[in-house]
C-alpha cells in the first residue's frame, strides 16, 4: 500500500483517515492520489474498479482549500469512496452496470446517495465493477460474490475508504462475506433508489460497505433517505417516529462487547443452520460459527433455536433458487415471478429517464438484441462467452413475462412477502423469552438462502467477517431483524465485533489466475467453456 506522506493507510478507518487529515498530516489530494495508485497497482488483476473519476483530484483539491477556510462539512469530508457502477453519477462517468449497451448513456442526475455523500464531503474515486470480471482479493480463482462484488471486493484490497452498493437478493449481504468486509443491507424504503439501475423496486435497496461496523454505519447515516419519495407498494410499513428513532444516528448504536450481556438472540434452525450442518463443503465455517455462538453466550447473552414457520415453503433444501416457492421449483409463487415482471417494466421506466442513449436503448428489448449483436464480448449468446456460460436467459425470460396476467405477478408479491414478514422473519422474532434483538445465520454455508428470506421481506440484514476458510475466502455472521431495525443490528453486530476482533487482510493467493469466477452452475451444454 504506497505511504501516504509517511503515513500507512492500509485498513485505516474513516474516523482514523479523519483524525490524519485534521492533524494535517496529508491532504485529501494527497490521500486520493495514495488510493488511485493503489487502484494503478492492483486493479488490473483484481478488476475491482470499472472506471476512475477523472474529477477526483480536482474534487479533493476544493475540500482541501475548505478545510484550510475551516469548513468541515462531515467525518467523511476529503475521504475517497467508491459506488457500483448502477448509480447514477452526473458527471464524466459512465453509469452502465457493465452494459456496452449503456455506455454514451447520460443520466439526468446524481442518484440522491450520491449526492448526499458529495454534499457531505466525499470524493468519489470511481465506479465499482460488478462480479462478471472482477476477482477476489483473498484468493483470485474464487468468486467474490454478487453483482456488489466490486464494491466489496475494491474495499477489502483497500483500494477506497468506504463503497456502497446495491442488492435485490444476497448482492451486498454475500460479497460482504466473502471478502471479509462489513456490509449493511438496510430496508427496502430506507435509502433512496432513484438514480439506481434496477432489478426489482420491491426488493431493491442501496446498502454500505465498511471495514468496521462503525465505518459502514457512518455511511448509513449519511445516504438514509428521510423523504417518503419513490416508495413502492411491497416496502415494509412505516412505523411511527419513536419506534423508527428517527431523530438519533445510528451511530450513536455502536457498542462494544459488553451490549451483548442480556441480548437475545434467535438460530433459525430447519433449512439455515440444518442445512449448514450438512453441508460438508463448508463443514469448518459452521464449527467455526456454532464456535461464535458459544462465545455470545459466554458474553452474556441467550442463544434459542428458533423457526421460519414458512421454512418449508419458501427456502430451497439445496441452496439459493429464486425460483423457489410454495415449496417447490419453478413455482409461480417466487420471487422471480416478482422479479422477472418488475425488471422489464422499471428497467423501461429508467430507460426513458436518460438525457441521451447513444445507442438508443429506450427498453430491455434492445438491450437483448444489442447483447446477441456483440455476443463476442456481451455474451448474449449461450456459449459464446466464458463469463455468461448461459448468455442473457434470465433476460430473455423477463422479456416473457410481458405479456403474462399481471394477476400473476400480484399473487406472487403477496405470497413472497407474507411467508417471509409475517411467517418467516417476524415470526421467528417473538420469543416467549420475549422479543429477540436478532437472529444469527449464516450466509455461505447454507448456499446463500437465508438471506434469501430478508431479500423477500425487504428486511434490513448486517454481516460481519468472522474468518477464513480452507480456500483463503472470507466467511461471516449475518443478522436479520425486522424492518427499521437498523439501529438494533447496528447495536449487536459490533458488539459482536469488538468481541471477535479485527478482519483478516487479503492474502492475494492465486494472483495470476485466468480463470472466469462463475457464480452457480452453468448448463451442460455450456460447461466446455
Amino acid at each position: 500500500m504506497p505511504k501516504c506522506r509517511g503515513v500507512d493507510i492500509e485498513e485505516l478507518s474513516i474516523t482514523q483517515l479523519q483524525e490524519y487529515l485534521t492533524a494535517t498530516s496529508f491532504t485529501s489530494r494527497e490521500l486520493t492520489l495514495c488510493y488511485l495508485k493503489r487502484i494503478e497497482l492492483l486493479n488490473p488483476r483484481i478488476k475491482a474498479v470499472i472506471e476512475t473519476n477523472p474529477d477526483a483530484l480536482e474534487i479533493a483539491d476544493r475540500l482541501d482549500a475548505e478545510r484550510q477556510n475551516g469548513i468541515v462539512r462531515s467525518i467523511i469530508h476529503g475521504i475517497p469512496f467508491l459506488v457500483k457502477d448502477n448509480i447514477a453519477t452526473r458527471d464524466k462517468m459512465q453509469t452502465t452496470t457493465g452494459c456496452a449497451a449503456l455506455l454514451g448513456a447520460i443520466v439526468p442526475d446524481d442518484a440522491p446517495v450520491v449526492a448526499l455523500l458529495r454534499a457531505a464531503g466525499g470524493v468519489l474515486l470511481g465506479k465499482a465493477n460488478l462480479s462478471e470480471q472482477n476477482r477476489n482479493p483473498y484468493n483470485l480463482a474464487e468468486h467474490p460474490g454478487g453483482s456488489s462484488s466490486g464494491s466489496a471486493s475494491a474495499l477489502a484490497a483497500n483500494m477506497c475508504a468506504f463503497s456502497i452498493g446495491t442488492e435485490t437478493d444476497g448482492s451486498i449481504m454475500f460479497p460482504a462475506d466473502r471478502n471479509a468486509v462489513v456490509g449493511i443491507k438496510p430496508t427496502v424504503g430506507l435509502t433512496s433508489r432513484l438514480g439506481v439501475i434496477p432489478e426489482a423496486p420491491s426488493m431493491d435497496t442501496v446498502g454500505t460497505f465498511g471495514r468496521t461496523v462503525e465505518d459502514a454505519t457512518i455511511v448509513l447515516d449519511i445516504i438514509r433517505d428521510r423523504s417518503s419519495s419513490a416508495k413502492t407498494q411491497a416496502d415494509p410499513p412505516q412505523h411511527s417516529s419513536k419506534e423508527q428513532e428517527v431523530d438519533q444516528p445510528y451511530t450513536s448504536w455502536l457498542a462494544k462487547k459488553e451490549a451483548l450481556q442480556g441480548a437475545k438472540f434467535g438460530l433459525p434452525r430447519k433449512r439455515v443452520w440444518e442445512s449448514a450442518r450438512e453441508n460438508a463443503n463448508h463443514r469448518s465455517e459452521y464449527t467455526a460459527l456454532m464456535e461464535l455462538t458459544k462465545q455470545i453466550e459466554r458474553a452474556g447473552a441467550q442463544v434459542f433455536d428458533v423457526e421460519f414457520p414458512s421454512a418449508a415453503e419458501i427456502i430451497p433444501p439445496s441452496g439459493w433458487d429464486w425460483e423457489y416457492g410454495a415449496g417447490e421449483s419453478g413455482s409461480k409463487l417466487s420471487e422471480f415471478e416478482v422479479v422477472k415482471a418488475e425488471f422489464y417494466r422499471s428497467l423501461r421506466d429508467y430507460l426513458s429517464t436518460l438525457k441521451s442513449t447513444k445507442k438508443k436503448m429506450l427498453s430491455l428489448e434492445d438491450v437483448v438484441q444489442y447483447n446477441v449483436r456483440h455476443t463476442e464480448s456481451e455474451g448474449g449468446v449461450a456459449g459464446t462467452h466464458p463469463a455468461w456460460p448461459t448468455g442473457q436467459d434470465n433476460f430473455d425470460r423477463c422479456l416473457d413475462s410481458k405479456d403474462h396476467d399481471s394477476a400473476v405477478y400480484t399473487k406472487a408479491l403477496e405470497y413472497i412477502v407474507r411467508k417471509s414478514r409475517e411467517e418467516g422473519i417476524d415470526s421467528a422474532l417473538r420469543h416467549e423469552a420475549g422479543d429477540l434483538d436478532g437472529l444469527l445465520v449464516p450466509l455461505q454455508a447454507e448456499g446463500g438462502v437465508a438471506c434469501s428470506v430478508a431479500a423477500k421481506a425487504g428486511y434490513p440484514m448486517i454481516t460481519i467477517p468472522i474468518g477464513v476458510n480452507e480456500k483463503g475466502v472470507p466467511f461471516g455472521m449475518g443478522i436479520m431483524q425486522t424492518a427499521w431495525k437498523e439501529n438494533l443490528l447496528i447495536r449487536c453486530a459490533s458488539a459482536i465485533e469488538d468481541l471477535t476482533g479485527r478482519r483478516h487482510r487479503p492474502s492475494f493467493l492465486n494472483f495470476e489466475a485466468e480463470n472466469y469466477p462463475y457464480i452457480g452452475s452453468p448448463r451442460k451444454e455450456c460447461t466446455r467453456l
